[in-house]
């Protein structure tokens, strides 16, 4: 049974739910809940494709002092239950973020979407469709749209999910001879190994296949409330430019750099997070 005290503050209570998000298609969802009522409103908190928790856990300790949090484990992760046919796509996992918010009841412009990588741009996808829209967005090395290789491609359209043992050391090795830099950032590299060596394969390849059509520059400009985009300029898996062209999109938006994937995984953001939320306050 997964420790989930290890990833939150002293005295903060937390709860582990399934949430219903289609007909066949229900997904975990932890709350955190500070020991004093918060000031802020609330995080819905959504990580990268595959990502586990534990990648996270020095950024949600530091932000459940004081924040209540609902840290979502998307559809395409191995905690999702599916039953017969289920959709892997970001247009599915913006719809499942759209019925979540109805489903919590959170209200209008008190609550605070934040996610990162693919999380994030899944946050953008669902701002299309919110009824309930948020006090603001924070977007952690959002990605604008997704470059598959075409080696990378047959070899995802070829291999049976039960062959992923086989083609699972090729993409690490892709990840840490092209996309990473293991010499400056292990911490990064052995998060992504975890993170694959976790996964389901069959919701793996069904997304991963999803992914090379889609692009957030159709409606990025129709976002209408604050958002705080955060780059890491020395991390080659997120283009720093591609975020800064994000920015200059929205209506909204601002940009931080903090120069390391280790820096945005850090207690660091959430004093950045703090900062910026002061500052809409006085705004």
């Amino acid at each position: 049974m997964e420790n989930l005290s290890q990833y939150c503050a002293t005295n903060v209570k937390y709860e582990d739910t399934r949430v219903p998000v289609s007909q066949n298609v229900s997904i975990r969802v932890i709350r955190f809940y500070p020991p004093e009522k918060s000031k802020y409103p609330p995080v819905i908190f959504v990580a990268g494709w595959i990502t586990q928790i534990e990648a996270w856990e020095n950024v949600l300790r530091e932000m459940s002092k004081d924040f209540s949090i609902y840290y979502i484990e998307t559809r395409e992760k191995i905690t999702s239950h599916v039953k017969g046919k289920a959709e892997f796509t970001l247009q599915a996992l913006g719809r499942d973020l759209v019925t979540l918010v109805e489903y919590l009841k959170l209200k209008h412009r008190f609550y605070i979407m934040m996610g990162s990588s693919l999380g994030a741009t899944a946050i953008l996808e669902s701002c299309q469709y919110l009824k309930t829209d948020p006090h603001c967005i924070i977007l952690i090395g959002p990605n604008a749209s997704f470059h598959i290789p075409k080696p990378g491609l047959i070899i995802i359209k070829l291999f049976h999910p039960a062959m992923y043992g086989v083609i699972k050391p090729v993409i690490k090795w892709y990840l840490k001879t092209f996309r990473l830099d293991p010499k400056t950032d292990y911490a990064q590299y052995r998060k992504y190994c975890n993170a694959l060596d976790a996964a389901d394969p069959y919701k793996l390849k069904k997304m991963a296949l999803s992914l090379p059509t889609y692009h957030v520059w159709d409606y990025i400009e129709r976002i209408e409330y604050p958002a705080l985009l955060i780059g890491a300029s020395r991390d080659l898996l997120h283009d720093k430019d591609i975020i800064q062209r994000m920015v200059s999109r929205l209506k909204h938006g601002t940009y931080l750099d903090m120069y390391t994937n280790a820096s945005t995984h850090s207690e660091g953001v959430v004093e950045e997070i703090r900062t910026y939320l002061a500052g809409l306050q006085s705004g």
